[in-house]
């Protein structure tokens, strides 16, 4: 696909990097995701939108303050994906809180949010 180069992907030799860090080891690609994340945002820029990233997904805390500086929000579950995400940045204006089944304790948590 686009940005491959013999073994290399985006500039990246994944084998070498293989050879260097223990395996198995998580990598992500962040011109890709920042590509998605722009088109997402110019799809929507007509309206007032908040794209959500759900923290359940994927809770790197380095992926994560990576969206949150890139403007995203956080979509959360529970108590310990709200400290994630206010741990990664996100503004608790920014923060959607979904789901069933929270305890008083988590609500009142991200209402201090």
């Amino acid at each position: 696909g686009p940005g491959r180069e013999g073994g290399a992907w985006q500039g990246v030799d994944w084998a070498a990097l293989a050879t260097a860090l223990p395996t198995p080891f998580y990598a992500y690609a962040w011109p890709a995701l920042q590509a998605r994340i722009a088109r997402l945002q110019a799809a929507f820029a007509a309206r007032p939108t908040l794209i959500a990233y759900a923290v359940k997904a994927n809770g790197n805390l380095g992926l994560l303050r990576r969206f949150a500086a890139a403007g995203l929000g956080a979509d959360i579950v529970s108590g310990g994906e709200l400290a994630r995400a206010l741990a990664a940045g996100f503004p608790g204006e920014r923060i959607v809180f979904s789901g069933v089944g929270k305890s008083a304790e988590e609500m009142a948590q991200a209402l201090g949010a």
